[in-house]
């Protein structure tokens, strides 16, 4: 570990030369890299969705052709970041954040026990998708998208999507259509190779240059808190500088965008890290790849930002950032 960032430290001294190669020379050879994810059958990328779940959002989520386990992964994520005890001011419950009318009205009795219960996910997750085909059902005439106009139903209404036979023409409808179809690709397993990054290079050099910088927990980077960064904090600024605004913990950065495999990854991924191989909720860190195997990161209190290796028990996996991938992402997560 000190051999590898001294050799490191010294390529950092000597300029960019060392991350613009590594960089320059992974995107030439990934040049053919541009097919995004796949067409076919929807399964989960690793660990997206916690294991206590995943088998119920894969099953479900193919109650019907409108949606798809990424989809409804990406609904449960966006309502209550997969937390069974979740509550909004809303008066909206548990993990797929049902209304005690709609519950009323749709919950079902998934796990066969006798009965509904809202805060069981076992319930609550089969209703979810029993309730957005339910929706599609309604609204199987109209034109356009099924998955889209089914999407708008749960958000405007049925009325509302058959009356403008389509999404409708209100901004917080065509925004939720567009945050939850963005955010599925999140949860998707890739089919295919993933797109590269425009925005990695400039994300890369921001965070070469706080290489030596004392780690600070919670650090965004800021003058009262002298420059100093934790590992999310370091790779949310290092994507602001291109446009990219992330969220602040590491678990939610993981849902930013698509997620390549290891022998896939270019320079710019955000690399993850766990103690749970299953659960990306227990993500506790996050570092920039720069190729060769390595990353930069902000590794713990006592330590610098520095490169580090990516090969270690605990690598959780990667997500390429995408700019529509980060803004789909939720601001602030129900009560608990």
């Amino acid at each position: 570990m000190r051999k590898a960032w001294i050799v490191a430290g010294s390529a950092a001294a000597g300029g960019t030369a060392f991350v613009t190669l590594l960089v320059v020379g992974t995107y030439m050879a990934a040049g053919s890299l541009v097919n995004g994810v796949g067409k076919g059958a929807v399964g989960l990328a690793k660990g997206s969705v916690p294991t206590a779940y995943q088998p119920l959002v894969q099953k479900w989520g193919n109650l019907c052709p409108a949606i798809n386990p990424a989809l409804l992964a990406a609904q449960l994520y966006q309502e209550s970041g997969f937390n069974p005890k979740a509550k909004s001011p809303a008066k909206a419950y548990g993990i797929a954040q049902f209304i005690l009318g709609t519950w009323a009205a749709h919950g079902v009795d998934g796990d066969g026990d006798g009965d509904k219960d809202i805060w069981d996910p076992n319930d609550a997750i089969p209703s979810a998708a029993s309730y957005d085909c339910k929706l599609a059902s309604y609204v199987k005439d109209v034109p356009g998208d099924a998955t889209k106009n089914m999407l708008a139903s749960y958000n405007a209404g049925a009325y509302a999507v058959i009356k403008y036979k389509g999404v409708p023409p209100y901004r917080e409808t065509q925004n939720y259509v567009k945050t939850i179809t963005t955010l599925q690709k999140s949860f998707a397993r890739p089919v295919g190779r993933v797109d590269p990054s425009r925005q990695a290079a400039a994300a890369i050099s921001y965070a070469q240059k706080k290489l030596g910088t004392p780690y600070l927990w919670g650090g965004n980077g800021t003058a009262d808190q002298g420059g100093r960064f934790d590992c999310s904090g370091l790779t949310k600024a290092a994507y602001e500088t291109v446009g990219v605004r992330l969220p602040r913990v590491a678990n939610d950065q993981y849902n930013a965008g698509a997620h390549p495999k290891r022998d896939e990854l270019l320079p710019g991924d955000l690399v993850f890290f766990s103690d749970d191989l299953g659960n990306s909720r227990a993500i506790r860190h996050v570092g920039i790849y720069v190729g060769g195997g390595y990353m930069i990161d902000a590794p713990r209190p006592g330590a610098v930002i520095r490169f580090d290796p990516v090969d270690t028990p605990d690598y959780f996996g990667a997500t390429r950032v995408t700019e529509d991938g980060a803004q789909a992402l939720p601001t602030a997560s129900p009560e608990v």
